[in-house]
């Protein structure tokens, strides 16, 4: 079976923070725990219910993500995007993971992000 991650394009940033999602902001909204964010898509747990989104659903997300480079270290960028959902995969009876492909990239790859703070810290100590 063909390994997922050697098909990445980017490394992706692992970050646990909420993530809401619905079809439709003006209607009914849930609420996720983001696992990783890269330029090109999200991945959540949410409750495996009958507000669990499916494969080929179209889902707008709202999300934040640490901002980098700011001497805050609770400062945080927050971001709307719409996209696809790719994948569900069921965790256990309450859990499952979902994988959404944005229709439009976030203008920064937050995994590179980091690792350029990171680096910033570490030469600076």
């Amino acid at each position: 079976m063909d390994d997922p991650k050697k098909k990445r394009r980017e490394k992706r940033l692992r970050h646990q923070w909420p993530v809401w999602f619905s079809e439709d902001f003006k209607k009914a909204v849930f609420q996720g725990l983001m696992a990783d964010v890269s330029s090109g898509g999200l991945a959540f747990t949410c409750n495996y219910d009958e507000n669990c989104p499916q494969p080929g659903q179209q889902l707008m997300t709202r999300f934040s993500i640490p901002r980098f480079g700011d001497d805050d270290p609770s400062a945080m960028t927050s971001f709307m995007r719409t996209g696809r959902v790719l994948r569900v995969n069921v965790l256990n009876s309450h859990l499952s993971r979902v994988a959404i492909l944005f229709d439009e990239p976030l203008s920064l790859k937050p995994a590179e992000q980091a690792a350029i703070e990171l680096m910033h810290k570490n030469s600076a100590e």
